[in-house]
Formats: C-alpha cells, sequence, structure tokens
C-alpha cells in the first residue's frame, strides 16, 4: 500500500478532528480491517497492514477500556443494527489464529477472518492451513467468511469467473468448517453493480468493501464499508480513525 495514505491522511484528518470534536457521535457500526498480526515480514513493500502483536493489543485495550462507551462495544459483524465496533481480518493469515486469536479471546471480543481457498491451499507458511482454518473457525466468538477463491479483482472477471469465485470459496469453505458462510469480503475492495448482483445471486447475505465509513441497519448489505487499520496507527491514531476522522478517505480514488 502506497505510503501517501498515512503522511497525506494524518495531516487531512487532523484537520476533520477538530471538527468532529463538536460533532454528536453516529448511532453507527465502524467495522475495522485488519490483516496480519505479529509476522515479521509478508512481502509488503512498506508493511502498511502488518502490526506487531504489541500494536494489535494496544487497540484492544483502548476499547476494553471504554467499553461502558456504547461506541467503542465491540459486535459480531453481522450484527449491522448495533451501535459500536466490529473487528475483520482479511487474506487469512495464520498469525490471525496464533497471535490475534487468544488476545481476542482474552479480551472477549468476537471477530470475522475472511479467506479465500488459494491462499490456504497454496502451502505458504504465512497462510493458514485447512486443519488451521478449521481450528479458527471452532473458537468461541470467530466467525469466518470468503474473500473470493483467488483473490483476484472480481471487477476484471468475466460472469462465468465471477460465478466461480463467489460460489466455489463459498462451497469450499462451508466443506471445510462446516457451517453455512453468509460473508464475504471483495477482494482488493473491487465492486460494481456486476459484482454486487452476482454476489447476492450467490448466496451471501452481506459483502463488505475497503471503503471507509461506518454502517447501520439501513446500509447496502452488499457495499458496507470499513476502516483501514495500518501498523502505523498508534493510540491516538487508532481513536481518531474510530472517531470518523479518517471517513474523508471514502472519496479517494
Amino acid at each position: 500500500m502506497q505510503r501517501w495514505k498515512r503522511v497525506v491522511g494524518t495531516g487531512i484528518s487532523a484537520v476533520h478532528g477538530v471538527k468532529s470534536k463538536f460533532s454528536e457521535k453516529p448511532k453507527s457500526l465502524r467495522v475495522l480491517m485488519y490483516h496480519s498480526i505479529g509476522s515479521p515480514d509478508l512481502g509488503e513493500l512498506d508493511g502498511l497492514y502488518r502490526l506487531t502483536a504489541q500494536r494489535f493489543e494496544s487497540h484492544l485495550s483502548f476499547l476494553r477500556a471504554r467499553q461502558s462507551d456504547s461506541h467503542h462495544v465491540v459486535h459480531p459483524l453481522t450484527d449491522l443494527a448495533q451501535v459500536g465496533l466490529s473487528i475483520t481480518f482479511d487474506d487469512g493469515y495464520r498469525d490471525n489464529l496464533e497471535i490475534a486469536a487468544p488476545l481476542l479471546v482474552e479480551f472477549g471480543f468476537p471477530f470475522h477472518v475472511f479467506v479465500n481457498p488459494s491462499f490456504v491451499l497454496s502451502g505458504a507458511d504465512k497462510y493458514l492451513t485447512v486443519p488451521s482454518l478449521r481450528e479458527l473457525a471452532s473458537i468461541p466468538g470467530a466467525s469466518v467468511g470468503a474473500h473470493g477463491y483467488s483473490h483476484r479483482r472480481l471487477t476484471d472477471c468475466t460472469p462465468a469467473e465471477l460465478e466461480y469465485e463467489l460460489v466455489a470459496s463459498k462451497q469450499w469453505i462451508e466443506s471445510v468448517i462446516g457451517r453455512a458462510v453468509t460473508t464475504m469480503a471483495y477482494p482488493h475492495g473491487a465492486v460494481n453493480d456486476q459484482v454486487r448482483q452476482a454476489a447476492a445471486k450467490a448466496g451471501y447475505a452481506i459483502a463488505a468493501t475497503s471503503k471507509f465509513g461506518s454502517i447501520n441497519s439501513s446500509s447496502d448489505r452488499f457495499a458496507l464499508e470499513r476502516t483501514e487499520i495500518w501498523s502505523t496507527d498508534t493510540v491516538r491514531e487508532f481513536r481518531s480513525k474510530l472517531s470518523g476522522n479518517w471517513d474523508w478517505m471514502s472519496r479517494r480514488t
């Protein structure tokens, strides 16, 4: 991911933060989007989506200290009518099970992991395997959703390819974890009307984007906004994102 997101974003979001201090808190659910937690190197040029375990734990500690505030209560992703937060992970990294999950269980926070079969079947050490995916799905509070079959941009697919990416991934994950898969996240955040319609036809109930913002019960269930969480997000920046100061990024191209 580009470094400009952090450099430019911090400055612009500080201005938005001044404005939002005097604004009423929205009655909405904010979905946080994490990726890897604790892995030393995933091959990213800038490591923007690779948080240390210590930084991730600092985010969870911040949330636990504010559980009396409904805007910081963590809910399952499917509770769209709730006020608060949901925690999601993309791509299915092994550290989601080995590092993130124990911390989330300790803090008592439910969480959602979006995986694609091609990564699980790749044999790469950084991703979940079939047995570890099954183990992850068995953890109380954990839910699993699809992320396409091969992590392709769905907007680049032919109709036949699109159907395969959506249907085959759903069926494969269901065969591994032994339960219905009704949620998905669009790989690379790539979505258009054709993809949305195909996701609904494939049997999903909700689908998440990579677009900044918060959601509520009236939001488009096949274009749910999320908030990217980065390796550089200190507790101060994390709090700023939770407050909506970074939602201006939903307008970026």
